[in-house]
C-alpha cells in the first residue's frame, strides 16, 4: 500500500512538474513578413490599417503576433532579395502589397508559407492562383479588379470633364494586362465616349521625364493613369506634372489624388487592407490559404481633389461633387 502511495505521490509530481513547465515555456508569437514594392510613407496607411484589424481580432502587435517590414521603394530589382530574406526570418505568413511582379517574387522564394496578397491583377490570368473559389498552392487573399473599372473611369472623367476629347494614357509594355487594357479593354469604353486615346508606354522610372516632354508638345485634355506598381510608386512625379500642365487626370488609386491628382475611381483600399486581418486570422487557427478563396471588392470610392480642379482651372459638375465619397477642398 505504502508502494502504492509513494508510486502515486510520484507520478502526480512529475505530472505537476510537466505542466508547471509547459506553463514556463513562452508561448511562440506568430511572425508576419509584409512585403511591399513601395516606401514605408506610402505604405503607413495600409500598414496601420492590418494592424488595427488584426487588434479587433485578437492579434496585438508587440503582445501576441509581430511583424517584420521589408520594401523595395519602388526598386522592382530588389524584390527577390528581400523576400528571401522574410524566407530566412522563417515568418509563419507574408502580406504582400504590390503588382503581380511581387507577388511572383514571394512565390518563387517559398512554396509552403501561406501568402496573402493585395493585388490589382486578375490573380488567375497571371497565374498566381488557379482560380478564386479554390485559389489552390499557398497563395489567397484580395483582388482590387482594377482592368474591370477602366471603363467606369473613362465615364466619369468625361463627365467631371466634359470637353476631354484627347486622353493620354500610362501604361507599363512589360506587363502584358496593363498592354491587353491600353489596346481592347479601354478603346471599347472610350469610343462609346467618343474619347481619342493616346497610350504612351512607360517600363521605367527614368522613362517619365521623356514622356513628360512630348506631353508638353501633344497636349491632350486629359491624363488617365491606371494603378500598377510603377505609376503608383511615382505618383506624386506623375500628379505634379499634370498639375504643373493643367491637365485634368484620372487615377487608378486615391493617393495620387491626395498628393495633387484630380480624382480616382476604384476598390477602397483600406477596406481591402482590412481585409486581410480576416485571412491572417483564418490562417493562424488552422485553415490553408489554397482553401479561402480569394476576395473581390465590394466597396468602391470616388475622390476628388477641389483644390486640384480650381488650380488647374476646372469647374467640377456639382453633381459628380454630390456623388463623390471624398472632395478634398
Amino acid at each position: 500500500m505504502k508502494k502504492i502511495i509513494v508510486l502515486f505521490t510520484v507520478a502526480t509530481f512529475i505530472v505537476a512538474s510537466i505542466r508547471l513547465a509547459e506553463a514556463q515555456q513562452p508561448k511562440k508569437v506568430p511572425l508576419l513578413g509584409y512585403l511591399s514594392s513601395f516606401d514605408p510613407a506610402t505604405e503607413s496607411a495600409p500598414a496601420e490599417a492590418i494592424r488595427l484589424a488584426l487588434r479587433e481580432r485578437g492579434h496585438i502587435e508587440g503582445q501576441n503576433i509581430a511583424t517584420e517590414y521589408r520594401y523595395a521603394e519602388g526598386k522592382l530589382d530588389r524584390l527577390p532579395a528581400l523576400a528571401a530574406e522574410l524566407v530566412s526570418l522563417k515568418v509563419d505568413i507574408i502580406v504582400v502589397g504590390g503588382g503581380s511582379s511581387t507577388i511572383r517574387a514571394v512565390m518563387n522564394a517559398t512554396k509552403t508559407i501561406p501568402i496573402i496578397m493585395v493585388a490589382g491583377a486578375d490573380p488567375v490570368e497571371a497565374g498566381l492562383v488557379e482560380n478564386l473559389a479554390r485559389p489552390g498552392g499557398n497563395v489567397t487573399g484580395i483582388t482590387s479588379l482594377n482592368r474591370e473599372l477602366g471603363g467606369k473611369r473613362l465615364e466619369l472623367f468625361k463627365e467631371a470633364v466634359p470637353k476631354v476629347a484627347r486622353v493620354a494614357v500610362f501604361y507599363e509594355p512589360a506587363i502584358p494586362g496593363s498592354v491587353r487594357d491600353v489596346k481592347e479593354v479601354l478603346p471599347v469604353a472610350a469610343r462609346a465616349l467618343r474619347l481619342t486615346l493616346q497610350p504612351w508606354g512607360v517600363r521605367a522610372a527614368d522613362d517619365f521625364e521623356r514622356v513628360f516632354a512630348a506631353l508638353n508638345k501633344e497636349r491632350p485634355d486629359g491624363l488617365y493613369v491606371p494603378f500598377g506598381t510603377l505609376m503608383r510608386a511615382n505618383g506624386k512625379r506623375i500628379a505634379s506634372f499634370a498639375l504643373k500642365s493643367r491637365l485634368p487626370s484620372m487615377y487608378g488609386n486615391r493617393e495620387v489624388v491626395d498628393a495633387g491628382g484630380l480624382m480616382s475611381y476604384g476598390a477602397d483600399q483600406a477596406e481591402s487592407y482590412r481585409r486581410v486581418a480576416y485571412f491572417v486570422d483564418r490562417i493562424l487557427k488552422g485553415a490553408k490559404p489554397g482553401d479561402l478563396p480569394v476576395e473581390q471588392p465590394t466597396k468602391f470610392e470616388l475622390v476628388i481633389n477641389l483644390k486640384t480642379a480650381k488650380q488647374i482651372g476646372l469647374t467640377i459638375p456639382q453633381s459628380m461633387l454630390y456623388r463623390a465619397d471624398k472632395v478634398i477642398k
